[in-house]
């Protein structure tokens, strides 16, 4: 059972800082250079500044913040940045949840809190040898206050084609009670997995790297099993002998679990 935690009083404003850094990876394989510019093109229509203005425009709604300004720029060749100042909004009934239930879902869009900055990079890129793409990323989310920006993570994993995801969450500074004694840390959280739903997290293979002195939580995702369909651009499995089928599967594995772990491995005979 999940401990529950008793509304602290403040001396003032609450001044933690709570950073959460949500990068995710989507892998393409692309038979030939035509099929390889076509899912460039594609992501670059798919998450273009507008589009990935309004994942962030939800997410500043989940975590219950004000928009004060929106800065966006679509990239030549490819890649998108956006970046949205926000401001504390009014707190609905409830809306102070620091339970580690994973956030609402993109249809149910909710919730109200505090004042930062969110913003989101884009990087496309491919291999110029053996037809990999990669499409990656990166979203930061940044508040002052009460609620965890961990809940948004349930609509952001739901919003992108994430085969690896690496996370990261950090609280900084601290508050003070009303008996001026610092608090560095305002909510129960033993891992981030507790804000990603079991349905989801049944999909992946994790690792978690924790540092609880310091209030920094780290987690990766990979995803487990795949439908090779689910990766080709331009093409599907039925029509490749059974041989290039491996061929190519044992190079989309080979590319994950590279950026999974975060370095180079042995080539395999590709």
């Amino acid at each position: 059972m999940e401990k529950e935690v008793k509304r602290l009083k403040l001396h003032g404003f609450n001044n933690l800082t709570k950073s959460l850094s949500f990068n995710m990876y989507d892998i393409c394989y692309t038979k030939t250079v035509a099929d390889r510019e076509a899912y460039l093109q594609y992501i670059d229509e798919q998450y273009n500044a507008d589009r990935l203005t309004e994942i962030l425009t939800n997410v500043s709604s989940i975590i219950g913040a004000n928009i004060l300004n929106i800065a966006k720029q679509d990239y030549e060749p490819q890649g998108a940045s956006v970046t949205i100042l926000i401001a504390e909004g009014c707190m609905q009934s409830g809306a102070e949840d620091n339970s580690s239930a994973p956030g609402p879902l993109p249809e149910t869009v909710l919730a109200h809190l505090d004042k930062s900055h969110i913003t989101v990079h884009t990087y496309p890129e491919y291999n110029p040898i053996g037809g990999i793409s990669t499409f990656r990323a990166d979203i930061d989310v940044a508040t002052c206050g009460e609620i965890s920006p961990l809940k948004a993570l349930n609509y952001l994993i739901h919003s992108f084609d994430t085969d690896i995801m690496t996370i990261d969450y950090r609280v900084r500074g601290f508050t003070r009670d009303i008996t001026g004694h610092k608090l560095f840390i305002d909510h129960n959280i033993t891992s981030i997995q507790d804000y990603i739903p079991e349905l989801v997290k049944e999909h992946y293979q994790m690792i978690d790297v924790n540092v609880y002195q310091e209030n920094i939580f780290h987690t990766k995702c990979k995803i487990k099993e795949f439908d090779l369909d689910n990766y080709l651009f331009g093409l599907n499995k039925d029509q490749l002998h059974p041989g290039e089928v491996k061929r190519i599967e044992a190079k989309l594995r080979h590319e994950m679990d590279e950026i999974f772990y975060g370095k180079n491995m042995d080539r395999i005979n590709l």
